[in-house]
């Protein structure tokens, strides 16, 4: 059954439009995900070179800068990749009014971050374009209690973090996600509580992009 064109689901809400991520102002959103399309040229591309994307890279950059990405494989899907790129940092800066966005493209082997954890940060914004996507729970099925060292270094399954009957969700690949931190104002103690997926298929690629407003 096809899914609806929007929905809020306890703590987030998923659209099909990208004005969904206008959503994450909503002091009960803590996450705001554009449902998009796989880009064909950019996972084709990505396929075709993925033993030869080295482990990524980061830039600061004026909102909506073409990146550099001259260090990885030619061709059209690189091309297509930079301007995706672009366009997504350019609507961050947009939402925050943030001049400069700091760009992470991290090409991943394994788990960077395997348990569920809030960000210590306002807003970021991440798109997985190779492999799973980041998984999330909602607020109302979590113990935060049990968040970080108070989980005293147990499976998140077996912690007391996870409520009975919880469910673990997945951002789709090239979905754009918004992820509310516990810095935004008026949010200290809240925040998104998600983890990276197993990488099944090496590698994973996944892009976040945080605003800044440093001269």
């Amino acid at each position: 059954m096809q899914a609806p064109l929007a929905h809020a689901a306890g703590c987030a809400f998923i659209a099909d439009d990208a004005l969904a991520l206008t959503q994450i102002f909503d002091a009960d959103i803590q996450l705001a995900i554009w449902r998009r399309a796989v880009d064909e040229h950019i996972a084709g591309w990505l396929e075709q070179h993925a033993t030869a994307l080295g482990t990524g890279f980061r830039q600061i950059l004026p909102a909506g800068q073409i990146p550099d990405l001259s260090r990885l494989p030619d061709g059209a899907g690189r091309t297509a990749l930079a301007t995706d790129i672009a366009l997504l940092a350019d609507m961050l800066g947009e939402l925050l009014d943030a001049p400069t966005i700091g760009i992470r493209l991290e090409v991943i082997r394994q788990a960077m971050c395997p348990r569920l954890h809030v960000d210590h940060v306002g807003i970021r914004l991440l798109c997985t374009y190779r492999g799973d996507g980041t998984q999330w729970v909602d607020s109302s099925s979590v113990d935060r209690r049990f968040l970080g060292a108070a989980g005293a270094g147990k499976p998140d399954e077996s912690s007391g973090l996870l409520n009975p009957g919880h469910r673990i969700e997945s951002i789709p690949p090239f979905s754009v996600a918004l992820l509310k931190g516990s810095l935004w104002q008026g949010n200290a103690g809240g925040g998104i509580v998600h983890r990276s997926p197993p990488v099944a298929q090496p590698p994973r690629v996944l892009l976040a992009l945080d605003a800044s407003w440093d001269d």
